[in-house]
């Protein structure tokens, strides 16, 4: 039987603020809904110094997880809150290629770095934005024994409550500090040239009738002396999100403000939230709302999105109960402090005989990164795109102890290994693009990480 302490207490200070705290401890992770909208940033997470960590290169991860999770379970009604501790972490789009036996990779530059990775935490603090409470969870993980169990958990329970003491009385140093904006020679793996030459071959492929759409996408990478913590700070600032992240991975450290759900499951109810389309936002009001209206009234974009909608249901009827997958929303438009983008919703019931693993295993990637058929459009990407992608398009997420999970869509995400930094920035392929446009917007997505890094 499991051993775990768990307590509420008034939010008196800002989740940002924690994670100044605890930045310095061993493996942070910060799951940060930078952007409380609706119940898709209701949540924040943090912790600290992880039991376990499981990382894998040019092998499948999933069976190792799954054993993994099945050693830990927290099953408690009284708790109704997602995460209950359990593995942090990510799946690169790179991993794609390994499962998908019937893509040949290419030999590229590689970041080097996993192909997957899992922190797992016995030990969180969880955030509750709506009813501005914070909760300590502690379990007694991975101790088989009851009583050394009990000892961990409250050893583990106390050094957070002392943590966070120290921020309410004031004896912690919390320095918001901000480096001078610095020259930096940013670098793409397309010239301009080369990216509108990708556009056009990727229109031949869906005349010929191999796609319907692709997902093609630059690498920009620079060399920057701004600490990890203050990039991300500056990034959550510009480009607030619901699925905002940093996670330090022993070595390099992913900082991210990804508006994109890719999966969520909860109890046996799945969703995901593609997004397709994007605007820039402006600082002239009418002009801001042009952007607006031409986004909302383009039949590209709503032809785009309604092929990644048809794609995802797809995805999830192999693992979802006949007849239980349903569009909650086909298309909304939704405001961020840089872009407009356009989303959909849809869900599902996972079948009794399928678990989180399976959902993973067939949803991923995701097809709005991807581009439909899903395989074929992951040859092109592997055929046209001279970097492997590494992080970019991949996942970041929880699998909770208490058997929910939630993951983002790793865009609007930088890549932090040492002194360099690298971020990846994409636009959806489809018969009527214009080359042009598609190469303007995806600067228009690297306006915020661009802004961090400098």
């Amino acid at each position: 039987m499991a051993y775990y302490i768990w307590k509420s207490y008034k939010l008196r200070v800002s989740p940002f603020e924690i994670f100044c705290c605890l930045k310095e401890e061993r493996n942070p992770f910060f799951l940060d809904s930078s952007l409380k909208r609706n119940s898709l940033g209701r949540y924040s997470f943090l912790g600290i110094e992880p039991f376990y960590i499981l990382k894998t290169k040019n092998q499948n991860p999933f069976p190792q997880l799954r054993e993994m999770l099945g050693e830990y379970a927290v099953r408690d009604a009284r708790i109704n809150l997602p995460f209950l501790g359990g593995a942090v972490g990510y799946l690169a789009y790179d991993l794609g290629l390994i499962l998908e036996k019937k893509i040949k990779p290419r030999e590229k530059p590689d970041t080097g770095i996993p192909d997957s990775f899992f922190a797992f935490y016995n030990s969180v603090v969880i955030i509750d934005h709506f009813k501005n409470l914070l909760y300590l969870f502690s379990a007694g993980f991975p101790e088989k024994n009851y009583l050394t169990a009990k000892a961990l958990a409250r050893e583990n329970f106390k050094r957070l409550s002392t943590l966070l003491s120290e921020i309410n009385s004031g004896s912690a140093k919390i320095k918001l500090s901000r480096s001078r904006n610095q020259d930096l020679e940013l670098k793409s793996n397309f010239s301009p040239e080369e990216y509108l030459a990708g556009v056009r071959k990727a229109k031949e492929y869906i005349r010929r009738g191999d796609i319907y759409q692709v997902n093609l996408s630059q690498e920009f990478s620079a060399k920057s002396s701004i600490s990890s913590f203050e990039i991300y700070q500056r990034l959550r600032q510009a480009s607030p999100a619901c699925f905002s992240a940093y996670l330090d991975c022993s070595g390099f450290q992913l900082l991210s403000s990804s508006p994109e759900r890719f999966l969520s499951l909860r109890q046996d109810t799945v969703t995901t939230r593609p997004m397709k389309g994007t605007r820039p936002r402006a600082a002239n009001k009418s002009r801001d709302q042009r952007f607006k209206k031409d986004l909302w009234q383009s039949p590209k974009d709503r032809a785009e999105l309604m092929m990644i909608v048809d794609l995802e249901r797809n995805d999830l009827g192999r693992v979802c109960d006949y007849n239980s997958v349903r569009v909650n929303s086909l298309r909304s438009l939704e405001e961020y402090r840089t872009v407009f983008q356009t989303t959909a919703s849809i869900s599902g019931k996972l079948h009794r005989d399928k678990d989180r693993i399976d959902l993973l295993r067939a949803c991923f990637p995701g097809g709005s990164i991807t581009g439909c058929p899903k395989i074929r459009a992951m040859e092109i990407i592997e055929e046209l795109e001279p970097h492997r992608r590494s992080v970019y398009t991949g996942c970041l997420g929880y699998l909770s102890f208490s058997g929910d999970m939630d993951f983002n869509i790793l865009i609007r995400t930088i890549l932090k290994k040492g002194n360099s930094v690298k971020f990846g920035v994409g636009s959806g392929i489809v018969a009527d693009s214009k080359a042009q446009e598609e190469y303007r917007e995806t600067l228009v997505k690297a306006r915020a990480m661009k802004e961090a890094i400098k």
